[in-house]
């Protein structure tokens, strides 16, 4: 009777093919995603055309040239590196749509587009209306045909807290007590400067989305910001400071998402820890393992703490909202990745960590090829296109991340289990065919580092061989361990050698 009563359990241990079936199914689990800052991605091919665009106070800088902290223009209350333009547009982006497809990702996310007084373009003046310097909706709309034809996905940066000081709705509420758009904004004497803004900046007035017919704009109805992109073609939103919209309206804006496109993903820029923000979201932008990975590979965390971490994140969280989270070490709002992490192997170990851990991994435009740039706006530089040689041992190395990351299918879409270790970072990520078992093993330290580690998966083999997925590294398991010398700063991406040799193979009735 003892067998008998024992089968349920062991078999309910074992991953169900059907959850990591339905996974695979959804683009939005564990895709690569590449940021692109449009202004900044691609020169663009009649500049001449469009200079008028660029008028005072705004100014038009040459392609070469790195951006610069600027001066305050008293006149708009703005910086004048806000106000430099490098000239990209949407058109130019599609002219490097092949140099993006080789590269591999599966989704493009483009900083905003809409129209704005700015580069940065977070104090929108009109959602509905793209910046005529790079472009229209039809070039919107052209954009996301021509991805998806390559098996891409385009999501869009969705900037709801706040609009511009500049905008028209704005400017009527600021001016005219009895404007119909007095209550879409926060007005009145007890603010400092007449009205709420975004960390009392001026020109960041935030809109009050209590207020129904601000939400009917932003995303409850039919021909809401929202909807209308999504309906001509985008895939999906990532939202601006989406901490302090508050998960009752995060919650309405996904669901009318995903009403607009049921395949639509909803994706927030939320700094704190992961817990509690799905499902208002689909996911967030997961800078807390970013941290994590960053602060290991740097030695400001031991392997086991961080394994720790790691391990109650995705517990609190939920493994499904954190496939569908973004992992992010750098983009326009930090230090460029060869800024924070200067080092050449601690970097590799959280650019790989980046993309073996749970999660999408977000690769920042130029970093790939070993651009830097310190802050705003020095990560915010023109593609050095100069850089787009083979021979680039940063292009390399991303190449090699993205090629792993494809061929792997426990990285997209796997289970997460936390090895023990004494000093190594060490985790699985495995599906229902224990050919896909990956085995990450991590060592940040200036020393080698030998250890035995238990591999928590009972279908491997004893006498497998593993293979680095990264390297020609190569080990056996014994008893259920790997026993492993690992050099300083190097991290193992193991997979099991499962197929037949000479015929045989212990896995003939294993899948």
């Amino acid at each position: 009777m003892t067998p008998l009563l024992l089968l349920p359990v062991l078999a309910a241990t074992l991953p169900d093919a059907k959850t990591f079936a339905a996974r695979e199914r959804d683009w939005w689990n564990g895709p690569i995603v590449y940021q692109i800052f449009v202004d900044r991605f691609a020169p663009p091919a009649n500049l001449e055309a469009k200079r008028h665009l660029y008028a005072a106070p705004r100014s038009l800088r040459p392609w070469s040239e790195d951006p610069k902290p600027g001066t305050l223009n008293q006149e708009v209350g703005l910086w004048s590196h806000e106000l430099a333009f490098w000239g990209g547009d949407l058109k130019s982006l599609r002219s490097k749509l092949d140099y993006v497809r080789a590269l591999g990702p599966d989704v493009v996310y483009l900083n905003p587009i809409v129209e704005a007084l700015t580069n940065h373009k977070y104090d929108a003046l009109d959602y509905e209306r793209v910046a005529p310097e790079y472009g229209t909706r039809q070039d919107v709309i052209d954009l996301a045909h021509e991805l998806h034809a390559h098996g891409m996905k385009l999501m869009l940066d969705g900037v709801f807290n706040h609009m511009g000081r500049n905008a028209p709705r704005f400017q009527s509420a600021l001016k005219d007590p009895k404007s119909p758009y007095r209550n879409w904004f926060f007005i009145g004497s007890k603010y400092p400067i007449g009205y709420r803004a975004w960390e009392t900046v001026a020109n960041l007035p935030e809109l009050r989305i209590e207020n129904p017919e601000v939400r009917k704009y932003l995303w409850e109805g039919p021909e809401s910001v929202v909807q209308k992109y999504l309906k001509e073609g985008v895939d999906g939103w990532r939202l601006d400071t989406a901490f302090e919209l508050g998960t009752k309206y995060l919650h309405e804006l996904t669901t009318a998402a995903h009403r607009a496109k049921s395949d639509s993903v909803v994706i927030g820029e939320v700094w704190n820890y992961p817990e509690g923000w799905s499902p208002a979201m689909d996911g967030i932008m997961n800078f807390h393992a970013g941290r994590i990975a960053s602060a290991f590979a740097t030695g400001k965390l031991e392997g086991p703490v961080a394994g720790h971490m790691l391990e109650r994140m995705i517990a609190d969280s939920g493994i499904e909202p954190v496939l569908r989270s973004w992992l992010v070490l750098d983009n326009h709002d930090t230090d460029r990745l060869l800024n924070l992490l200067p080092d050449e192997k601690s970097r590799h170990i959280a650019q790989a960590l980046q993309f073996t851990l749970p999660g999408a991994p977000v690769m920042y435009y130029g970093t790939e090829l070993g651009m830097t740039g310190a802050g705003d706006p020095g990560s915010r530089g023109p593609m050095r296109w100069d850089l787009n040689v083979n021979s680039n041992p940063e292009l390399q190395w991303n190449r090699r991340l993205v090629e792993m990351r494809k061929k792997v299918r426990s990285l997209r879409i796997g289970d997460f289990r936390r090895l023990e270790s004494e000093h190594l970072l060490a985790f699985l990520r495995l599906t229902d065919r224990v050919g896909e078992t990956a085995i990450v093993l991590a060592n940040p330290t200036d020393a080698p580092v030998h250890e035995i580690v238990g591999i928590r998966d009972g279908r491997i083999m004893n006498g497998t061989r593993l293979t680095d997925r990264l390297s020609s590294a190569q080990t056996l398991t014994f008893a259920g361990m790997v026993e492993v010398t690992l050099p300083p700063k190097s991290i193992r991406v193991f997979t099991p050698v499962t197929t037949a040799r000479g015929g045989y193979t212990p896995y003939k009735r294993i899948e």
